[in-house]
């Protein structure tokens, strides 16, 4: 009829398993560096309360599973009872607006350092190769990590049951599910991607082997809250903290048709142009369009997108939500600012990651600020 807005694709509804959303657009997992001791701050309540729409999702920033999962200053974590009392009440405000809201469960691996490490160990990894410094996705600050130790084949089932652990607490904070993080070089990828694992056990070698590790810990968590409450962030094209693999397609297949025999919800998938953190590369040859077609699930995008790429996305079925991370962080309403189109504010690099409560962190204005 005349007179009727177009349809905007990133905004029409959509059914991920038992959750009903109300658009597509979804908060991507951002590490902010406010915590203070591992913990949750109240200040967290108002900034992701401001990203929350009725029926919109949210991950939750990476929480480490245990204290030798940390990588960075201020993070927090989610293995302990007192961090478990301090998410209650930011979950609580996801939910008072209607929001969708998922845990991020996490471990670094080899990227950290002695000064998180438990007694000053050196962190633990699939291999003993260690990781050259790196540019932090500010652009910034340069972050030095200390030689890891390699887990012993015995170890690892401790560090699946530290998983499942997390995945249990981020069900007592209340959360609506978990998504395992697999992807940016962290410990499961480190596993996964054959230029890092350089292991001779049954965590080694051969693609199913190398997938073994990430995908018992999918399973332990998936026994512990149900398969329908866990999805999964991976990144098999990039280089995210020198961690490659020579057939990135070949692993994404083979993760997604193994995800989608265990029933796993989501599979977020961060797109081959975003080699490293922060950078986008048009020019890739590769398509995440296999990758989507072989999961069963419903399928997450990540990696540079804007409001045209987004609906293009969904237009043509190469996924079926977008997660926005640098926008959703210097636009708190942008699913309405997509809506009406509207000029977006811009995000500042020099502000991602600080300790300050408010600069940078929930002092971006909604559109009736902007005016």
């Amino acid at each position: 009829m005349a007179g009727e807005a177009p349809v905007i694709p990133l905004l029409t509804p959509y059914k991920m398993g038992n959750f009903n959303l109300s658009h597509r657009i979804v908060l991507a997992p951002l590490t902010r560096q406010r915590f203070y001791s591992d913990e949750p701050q109240p200040h967290a309540i108002l900034y992701y309360s401001q990203r929350t729409s009725k029926g919109g999702l949210l991950i939750a920033e990476s929480a480490a599973i245990s204290n030798t999962a940390r990588a960075y200053p201020r993070t927090p974590g989610i293995w302990t009872k007192e961090q478990v009392e301090s998410w209650k009440p930011i979950v609580d405000a996801v939910h008072d607006k209607g929001g969708i809201f998922f845990c991020q469960i996490w471990h670094a691996g080899r990227v950290s350092s002695l000064e998180f490490q438990p007694y000053g160990q050196a962190p633990i990894s699939c291999t003993d190769k260690g990781v050259a410094p790196q540019i932090r996705s500010n652009g910034i600050d340069v972050v030095r990590y200390t030689p890891p130790r390699r887990l012993r084949t015995f170890e690892i089932p401790q560090i699946i049951n530290d998983f499942r652990i997390a995945a249990m607490n981020a069900m007592e904070a209340g959360f609506d599910g978990v998504e395992i993080h697999g992807a940016h070089g962290y410990l499961l990828d480190q596993f996964m991607k054959n230029k890092v694992n350089d292991r001779t056990d049954k965590y080694g070698g051969s693609l199913e082997n190398r997938c073994r590790f990430p995908l018992e810990v999918v399973e332990a968590v998936t026994d512990e809250v149900g398969a329908e409450r866990v999805g999964i962030r991976l990144s098999p094209f990039s280089n995210y903290c020198e961690c490659e693999d020579s057939n990135p397609q070949e692993l994404g297949l083979y993760m997604a048709n193994s995800l989608s025999k265990y029933g796993t919800l989501y599979c977020h998938m961060v797109e081959p142009r975003m080699k490293t953190i922060g950078e986008k590369d048009d020019e890739s040859p590769h398509s995440l369009v296999p990758i989507r077609k072989a999961f069963n699930g419903t399928f997450i995008v990540a990696g540079g997108y804007d409001r045209n790429d987004g609906n293009h996305a969904v237009v043509n079925d190469r996924t079926d939500l977008v997660a926005y991370g640098r926008l959703f962080l210097a636009n708190p309403d942008l699913p309405k600012r997509f809506e009406l189109d509207a000029p977006l504010n811009k995000y500042n690099r020099e502000t991602f990651y600080t300790s300050d409560p408010v600069i940078g962190y929930t002092d971006y204005p909604f559109l009736e600020d902007s005016s």
